[in-house]
This record gives structure tokens, C-alpha cells and sequence, in this order.
């Protein structure tokens, strides 16, 4: 049996991975400053540890009895839609830095051989509608968006160092926007799909939706189940570089605020406010993900229904505000 350890197990990938690997016969230990919000999670063993401390870093790659872990899965991070990132850049790169060099010494440390890192497209530069697609090595020159983007191609290289000086089976995973059930959709940090699926399920028929930018940027979203396929299918080949994994569905932000207005069965108008919007365009390849066989599932259409549906129960049963798009930011230190 394997042995693993996924890190940010109380957010929204990592807690759908814990499931996954739970399904393939893995013992799963979760660690996260907080437990999941929407569901009980799946990890045999869940402990709550803050990450950027390395003495509790090293107790969270332990073994667990007899066993040593065998994999470390890192996806925590300080992260969120546009208002989180635009707001919060000392947050994100002084607490996700410290996590990303604190968890690679630790696994060192207490021998667990195999490492998987979640980075993000947000490592690329700012494209205009039309670009051709960006390849992995695209990103060099470097010139991210944003300060997440900055801290997370230094955390790709903290990690291909510790790949080539201490021994780790790196592999590295760059995430398109990924969305579904059982993420953040209030609050601030949730991203655009769960935000605009919150703010149609409160609009009342023939009202307004207020939408962030002009509705013109492009994006392509990937349902968190195909995510999390391609995360394992990644840990279980031998690529050793980075790999992006996303969909080749793109649209527009107006694109995607019709698609949920059209799912829900109101009719509304959208309204665009000022607002945060990052970057104009992303097209990128999946090659090299497509060499393992993999493929994304699930149309955006399909997706978005699911997680419309469960935003909609969401609102129903706890209520939030829907000013803005994404909701005011919130900017905090998670801790246990």
C-alpha cells in the first residue's frame, strides 16, 4: 500500500485528490490549518499543521507508524480569485515561500521519495486574444501577471534544486482555473465560476448581475475530477518538467457569466463593473500531458451545472453578500 501525504487537504483540490487517491488504495494522511468546509474529508488521518514552520512541516511527512510516506502531494498555498491576488501579494509571497521551502527540506528529512508540486498558468505572461499556444518552456523569459505567478515559478525551482541536489522524484504540475462542487464560493478568495454561480443563484429573475471588467478576457476552466486525474497521471509518469494541465475549451468572462445565467433558467442582465480582471488571454499547451493519455472529460457546459447546482444549496442554506464579482477580498493568516 501506498503511503501518502496531501498538503492544503482542506481546501478544494486537495481535498477532491484525497478522495481519489483513497479510491486507488492509497493510506492518505491530510494536513491543512483548517479540515475541510463542505464535507467530511476522506484521509485516514487528517492533522491540523501550519506548514511554514519546519519543525511542524517535518511532523507532517512523518511516518505514520511503521509506514513512511512514499508521496508528498503540496498544494497549499495562500490563494484565491483576482480580488485575493490583487490585494494580498506580502501575504502570498512570504507565507506560500515558506511553505514551498519548508515542505522540499522536509521531505528530505523523513525520506519520502516521491513529490508532486501544484504551480499555476499564472507563471506565464499576459497574452492577447489570438497569441498562439504557449509551450511549458514558454514561461523564460519570465514575465508573470502578478506576484502568485512570481512565487510560484520560484517555488518550481526550489524544487527541480532539491530534485537535482538531494535526490526527490519531482514532478510539477502548472493549473489552469480549475472549478466543481465543494470549493470556495463566498468569502473572497473564491475564483470566477463559483462566483458567478453565487451571484446568479441569488439574482432574482429579471435582475441584474454585476460583473468585474468589460467581459472580453478569455480564459479556459477545468473541472476539478479531470484536474485531479491529470495530477495523478502526472505523478505516475516520468516527466520530469513541468506540465500544464488544462482544457482547450476557452471563452470569454461574457461567455461564461451566459453559460451559468443559461443553466440556472432566469433571465438576467449582466451588468460590468471596475474591478479586477488579471490578464487578457491564456492559451496554452497540454502536449506534454497528452503523452500519458491524458484527456480533460468533462465540457464546460457539464461542469458548470454541477457546480451551479451546488452553489445554488450553498446560498440557500447559509446566504452571503453579491457585491462584486468575486466578493470584497479578504486577506487573513489561516493558522490552527
Amino acid at each position: 500500500m501506498e503511503h501518502a501525504v496531501v498538503c492544503g487537504a482542506g481546501g478544494f483540490i486537495a481535498h477532491h485528490l484525497v478522495k481519489r487517491l483513497k479510491a486507488d488504495g492509497y493510506w492518505v494522511r491530510g494536513v491543512d490549518v483548517k479540515k475541510p468546509e463542505f464535507a467530511p474529508t476522506a484521509a485516514d488521518e487528517f492533522v491540523l499543521l501550519d506548514l511554514r514552520d519546519m519543525d511542524q512541516a517535518r511532523r507532517a511527512l512523518a511516518p505514520a507508524g511503521q509506514h513512511k510516506m512514499t508521496e508528498v502531494y503540496q498544494l497549499a498555498a495562500e490563494m484565491g480569485g483576482m480580488g485575493f491576488i490583487s490585494t494580498a501579494e506580502c501575504e502570498i509571497m512570504r507565507h506560500s515561500t515558506l511553505l514551498n521551502v519548508n515542505v522540499p527540506q522536509a521531505a528530505v528529512d523523513t525520506g519520502v521519495p516521491r513529490y508532486f508540486f501544484s504551480s499555476s498558468v499564472c507563471v506565464y505572461r499576459d497574452m492577447a486574444v489570438g497569441d498562439p499556444e504557449l509551450t511549458e518552456d514558454d514561461a523564460y523569459p519570465a514575465q508573470p501577471d502578478n506576484e502568485y505567478g512570481w512565487e510560484k515559478l520560484y517555488a518550481e525551482r526550489v524544487l527541480q534544486a532539491y530534485a537535482r541536489n538531494r535526490g526527490l522524484t519531482a514532478r510539477i504540475a502548472r493549473f489552469q482555473n480549475c472549478y466543481g462542487p465543494e470549493g470556495t464560493w463566498t468569502g473572497g478568495r473564491e475564483k470566477a465560476p463559483a462566483a458567478i454561480c453565487r451571484k446568479v443563484a441569488h439574482a432574482e429573475n429579471g435582475g441584474v448581475v454585476e460583473v468585474w471588467g468589460d467581459g472580453t478576457a478569455v480564459r479556459s476552466y477545468i473541472y476539478v475530477d479531470d484536474l485531479v486525474d491529470g495530477i495523478v497521471r502526472l505523478m505516475r509518469s516520468n516527466i520530469t518538467v513541468p506540465a500544464n494541465i488544462g482544457s482547450t475549451e476557452y471563452v470569454s468572462v461574457r461567455e461564461l457569466v451566459e453559460t451559468v445565467i443559461a443553466i440556472s433558467g432566469k433571465k438576467l442582465t449582466i451588468e460590468y463593473v471596475a474591478g479586477p480582471v488579471g490578464v487578457q488571454s491564456r492559451n496554452f499547451s497540454n502536449a506534454r500531458m497528452y503523452s500519458v493519455g491524458w484527456r480533460p472529460k468533462t465540457a464546460l457546459r457539464d461542469g458548470l451545472a454541477i457546480t451551479y447546482e451546488w452553489v445554488k444549496q450553498q446560498v440557500k442554506m447559509e446566504g452571503c453578500s453579491s457585491s462584486g464579482l468575486n466578493g470584497p477580498p479578504t486577506v487573513y493568516t489561516r493558522r490552527p
